[in-house]
């Protein structure tokens, strides 16, 4: 029997699908890498996808409250930077205790998956009751984020949580858990208008529809990294269900979040540079389309990753029209 002390060496204390050079590595003390691992702070690409769908509703919002039709509407600049910075925050908060849940439902799986084995739970670094303590915490930061808004705000929030509960299962029922991804990571959509006028309206609602459209394009993209494990593993997805089909079904909920884009920023008449931010966007998406290789992993979590700067160019667009 060795005498060698049991020590996790830095390799094997990472996991195998975040970068290796990150700022949890070199900042955190390596006690605390499993819980940053759970929460995906090694990958910020995940809140930044939560994140923008409320940060396009909240600079919808801000256009539609700060024009002479609303002059009634209690808004200004400095509640809508507020906001952002709550929605920052939140997504932070709400998109690692996801994670965090989704890592506690499928670490039997993970194990079985080459991406995912090295993850904290199923590389047993991590204890389900810490991780689970974790989650936890995580929850309540993003109860005390939420709590900054309107109570209609809050009610509504509380309301996605049967989405994000749900999510992790979906896998093993349907072939398109991405949908439910795509209802948990676009409820900001409808966060961003609440949290100003404190009810829904059409606009919200079809910026809604429009992002599910476009987490379902691109988790579709993100799922091909995987399609040979989960094929073995069981676990379904729109990348098995797509297959070769896959650019013809981009081109549809790619187009579908576009339509339902134009029609949320027509109704709510919103000036011009927002349409520049959109069709700007479109054309990245376009790119997208053009170049994927569904059997080029390390292409697809880059296209995956490219979605963030999409999300960027619409807000900009929409930040750049209440300057207008």
């Amino acid at each position: 029997m060795s005498n060698r002390p049991h020590v996790t060496s830095e390799k094997n204390a990472r996991v195998a699908d975040a970068p290796s050079g990150n700022w949890v590595y070199r900042v955190l003390p390596r006690a605390l890498w499993p819980h940053a691992q759970l929460a995906r702070w090694d990958r910020p690409i995940g809140w930044q996808l939560l994140m923008w769908p409320c940060f396009w509703s909240a600079a919808l919002a801000a256009n539609v409250a700060s024009s002479a039709a609303n002059v009634d509407t209690v808004w200004s600049p400095t509640l809508m930077l507020w906001h952002l910075f709550l929605f920052m925050a939140g997504a932070i908060a709400m998109r690692g205790a996801g994670c965090t849940w989704n890592d506690l439902v499928d670490h039997k799986i993970d194990a079985r998956v080459a991406r995912t084995r090295s993850r904290p739970l199923p590389s047993g670094r991590i204890s389900r009751f810490a991780a689970t303590a974790f989650l936890v915490v995580q929850a309540l930061v993003g109860l005390l984020v939420l709590v900054q808004f309107n109570q209609f705000s809050i009610l509504l929030g509380i309301a996605s949580l049967g989405v994000v509960v749900i999510y992790p299962f979906a896998k093993r029922f349907t072939d398109w858990p991405q949908f439910f991804l795509g209802l948990a990571f676009s409820w900001g959509a409808l966060m961003g208008w609440a949290a100003v006028f404190a009810e829904l309206a059409l606009p919200p609602l079809l910026l809604y529809a429009g992002a599910i459209a476009w987490t379902i394009g691109y988790d579709t993209i993100y799922a091909h990294q995987d399609k040979e494990d989960d094929a073995l593993v069981g676990v379904r997805s729109t990348a098995r269900l797509f297959a070769e089909n896959t650019k013809i079904w981009l081109v549809f909920f790619y187009g579908l979040f576009t339509a339902m884009a134009l029609a949320a920023f027509w109704l709510s008449g919103i000036a011009w540079p927002a349409y520049v931010g959109l069709a700007l966007a479109v054309v990245m998406l376009g790119w997208q389309i053009r170049v994927i290789d569904i059997d080029d992993a390390d292409q697809c979590l880059a296209l995956f990753k490219a979605n963030s700067r999409v999300g960027l160019i619409v807000f900009l667009g929409l930040v750049a029209a209440l300057l207008a």
